[in-house]
């Protein structure tokens, strides 16, 4: 399979396919979940939840934060990860954005 190039595609749909991207994972989703219930997390928490090994937690984590959706402090020995919601916002307006073009009452001939 060839390489996508990039500067074919506008920067909105380079955006959102990196962000699903991250997001297309099921442990990404739990870690997310579990952040929104619980408002912040210390990662080794993470573990107890979501039956994973730590160091998978931690990579999971990390692809999270490169797309900006959670925040981690450093506190001690221990990293707080909550929701960052300026970016929240940023990334649910791109999805409704994307959702909102399709026009539930037009004829489909499909």
């Amino acid at each position: 399979m060839g390489l996508t190039k990039a500067e074919n595609y506008t920067q909105a749909q380079n955006e959102l396919a990196v962000i699903y991207k991250a997001l297309g994972h099921p442990a990404r989703i739990a870690i997310i979940q579990q952040l929104l219930e619980v408002n912040c997390c210390i990662c080794g928490d993470f573990a107890k939840e979501i039956e994973l090994a730590q160091p998978t937690i931690s990579k999971h984590l990390q692809e999270l934060k490169a797309i900006g959706i959670i925040q981690g402090t450093i506190e001690g020995t221990s990293v707080n990860y909550c929701i960052n919601a300026p970016r929240w916002r940023e990334i649910q307006a791109l999805f409704n954005q994307l959702f909102n073009t399709y026009v539930l009452d037009r004829d489909c001939p499909c």
